[in-house]
């Protein structure tokens, strides 16, 4: 007799293959569900071998333009960054796939979800964090949560032995002595011999940048237009090739950046559950998409509404990053970052070269900046008489700091 029906994240590797299989071990029917979110993956074999592995149904669901627009572009607009360096790619993208993991446990009427994610991870966080918010009765099974699991399988030679004699499809080539996670948005490198943070990365380990000493000598110009902080519209200025709708503006940006070797970053960053953990990650896209909005932004935003957008930022980064996405709090953030872009519109141009993006110029039909009242030329409208009585309001306070502290000192000198 069946315990239940779960709903397994699966990848077609060899963590959920054995996952899949120990699960119907335990008494469990298997729903395999995986998420097209733009990794390299042939979808057709995975469906296959789920199949043969004997899930009841396998769900492979096209997530690429939502993962985008519902998730990518909100942390655009927020110039989201983790500890001032990560982009959070992966942490993006793990809210969008556990969404529609737990609306297929609603519709196939499963009691369970399941999931891969370690033990000392971010992302088993992320993942049951997004599927208690959105279908609170769920139970969760985390296998390598599991003692019976965890203690069984102990290393990759065990869950080979595990996969031979069950007869699950492994990979012929060896593994690379380091895990990676692959998306639309970037991919993240960790693990294996990465784990000494004073080991350098491999050379062969980057796949989505060229490494930008080999990258073309001939930069790229691009003109990237933003509507309410969002791009709308890419184009090439040296072969006129442009992009309009969100998933081929952001696989473009990514083709340009990898080919110019854009958005690698080698960090140790703090993990949500208290450890520190080093990662490596290339964002080829997203990086340029940060500069130019970075700019498209000081551009057309009062300075004081920006401040108090840049705190919001760390805010929406931090709950990205430990798996609040589905939070009241998360909610109010995004609503408030994007009334924050009502007016972030225009067209930036830069330059892409050698691992670098170069602002060039910008230009919006809502721009803050006054070029006669700035220009050293030109009086405009503004007296420099004015300035006078600004710089001494300014230094009553600095005065009075001068006074007490060196009151202070010469009592102390007596």
């Amino acid at each position: 007799m069946s315990k239940g029906l779960v709903v397994l994240a699966y990848s077609g590797g060899l963590d959920t293959s054995c996952i899949l299989v120990w699960l119907k071990e335990q008494g469990y029917d298997v729903i395999a569900y995986l998420a097209n979110i733009g990794q390299d993956e042939d979808f057709d074999v995975a469906r296959k071998k789920a199949e043969k592995l004997g899930a009841k149904k396998v769900f492979i669901e096209d997530l690429r333009s939502e993962f985008v627009q519902e998730f990518i572009w909100p942390a655009l607009q927020a110039n989201a960054l983790y500890e001032d360096r990560y982009l959070l790619g992966t942490s993006i993208a793990r809210p969008c796939i556990a969404r529609r993991q737990v609306q297929i446990a609603q519709r196939e009427a499963a009691q369970y979800v399941s999931h891969g994610a370690t033990g000392k991870g971010n992302d088993q966080v992320r993942f049951e964090l997004t599927c208690y918010a959105l279908f609170p009765q769920v139970q969760v099974i985390a296998p390598w949560r599991i003692p019976e699991f965890y203690n069984r399988f102990r290393g990759r030679k065990d869950l080979m032995e595990y996969a031979e004699k069950h007869n699950i499809p492994v990979p012929v080539t060896p593994k690379a002595p380091w895990s990676m996670d692959a998306n639309l948005m970037h991919i993240s490198y960790e693990s294996g011999i990465l784990e000494n943070p004073k080991n350098h990365a491999p050379s062969d380990l980057y796949q989505m940048t060229k490494n930008p000493a080999d990258s073309p000598d001939q930069a790229d110009m691009l003109e990237i237009e933003f509507k309410k902080g969002v791009p709308v519209r890419v184009s090439n200025v040296k072969d006129g090739i442009s992009k309009e709708t969100p998933l081929d503006i952001f696989c473009y940006l990514n083709d340009i950046g990898g080919k110019h070797g854009v958005g690698r970053i080698d960090i140790v960053e703090n993990r949500f559950i208290g450890m520190k953990s080093r990662g490596i990650y290339e964002t080829p896209g997203g990086t340029i998409l940060l500069q130019a909005h970075l700019d498209i932004e000081a551009f057309t935003m009062d300075r004081e509404v920006r401040k108090i957008k840049q705190s919001l930022g760390i805010k929406f980064s931090e709950l990205i990053y430990n798996g609040f996405w589905f939070s009241p709090e998360c909610e109010f953030v995004r609503e408030c970052v994007e009334r924050s872009q009502k007016h972030v519109e225009g067209r930036v141009q830069l330059s892409v070269y050698k691992g670098q993006v170069y602002i060039l110029g910008r230009e919006s039909p809502k721009s803050l900046y006054n070029e006669e009242l700035v220009s050293m030329d030109v009086q405009g409208d503004y007296d420099p008489c004015d300035a006078s009585g600004f710089i001494k309001i300014n230094a009553v306070r600095l005065r009075e700091h001068n006074r007490l502290q060196g009151a202070a000192l010469s009592k102390h000198n007596v």
